[in-house]
């Protein structure tokens, strides 16, 4: 690892890691952050490392440490958050289980690159999945005059539209950037599985859970044997978590359509455009 990539974020990092009396700030705040990210993972299907990641660079965790620390609290929200829309009867199964099992393969490839890449250009690169994914929502939203898609298909006509060969071409490429990034991958599933899948929004958000839950075990082994992930983050993050992904399934299953969707859509993209101001402006200071 690049000892410049150690710092926090721009001058705005905290750095609370490096003082053993600031950890009682640390812990607080990562369990926090664990919670709004498993109550939006449920709740939208993205996995929560968009608010973890930032979380871990604010604390002061080196990139990389962003990249593999999530990866943990990532595993127990995706399985918390499915077990609950899979008693609903929101999983579709077939989707779900081929985009896990190309994923898994990829997810182990991404992970490895990701050791030999700087890591705020991960970071950056982490802010453009976001704003990819959030803008993608929005305009499809809008163009679509905001029509509902809460209807329960019929399974004949899911597996009739759905390609899959699209379903396992995405898995596998939703798995390497959720390797390679350390986020949770549904940022990719979730606006192509409402798109070209058509699949409604909360039978998407389900399955995308149930395929990450998938692919980010081998991910997280992989980082853990690379030591990218600090554990005096990752922990607290993982405690809080699970009760925010019962929460946000519990908000979801309550929810319209529209409603996910533009959460979706508006948060993502300000998280994006903010983070990756941030890490293009540490990155040439550092460079």
């Amino acid at each position: 690892m690049n000892p410049s990539e150690a710092a926090p974020i721009g001058s705005a990092g905290l750095g609370l890691l490096g003082s053993t009396g600031s950890l009682w700030l640390v812990i607080p705040a990562a369990v926090l952050a664990g919670f709004g990210a498993g109550m939006l993972s449920a709740l939208l299907g993205i996995g929560g490392a968009v608010v973890t990641t930032p979380v871990v660079r604010l604390l002061g965790g080196a990139p990389i440490e962003a990249v593999g620390s999530t990866v943990p609290a990532i595993v127990p929200g995706a399985i918390s958050g499915a077990w609950r829309y899979a008693r609903e009867g929101m999983v579709e199964w077939r989707v779900a289980l081929t985009l896990g099992g190309t994923g898994a393969v990829t997810a182990v490839a991404g992970a490895l690159v990701s050791d030999v890449v700087n890591g705020r250009i991960l970071m950056v690169m982490t802010a453009g999945v976001m704003l990819w994914a959030g803008a993608s929502v929005i305009v499809k939203l809008r163009r679509s005059g905001g029509a509902a898609m809460d209807t329960a298909p019929d399974p004949d006509e899911v597996r009739a539209r759905s390609s899959w060969m699209l379903v396992a071409v995405l898995g596998a490429v939703a798995g390497f950037v959720a390797g390679l990034l350390g986020v949770g991958g549904g940022i990719i599933l979730v606006p192509v599985l409402t798109g070209p899948l058509r699949l409604p929004m909360r039978r998407a958000v389900a399955s995308s859970l149930v395929a990450v839950a998938t692919f980010q075990l081998p991910a997280l082994f992989t980082h853990m044997y690379l030591g990218h992930v600090n554990w005096a983050l990752a922990l607290p993050l993982m405690v809080g978590v699970i009760p925010g992904a019962q929460v946000g399934a519990h908000l979801t299953v309550a929810a319209t359509d529209r409603t996910i969707r533009m959460l979706f859509g508006l948060l993502i993209v300000v998280l994006a455009v903010i983070y990756g101001l941030t890490e293009v402006r540490g990155l040439l200071v550092s460079g």
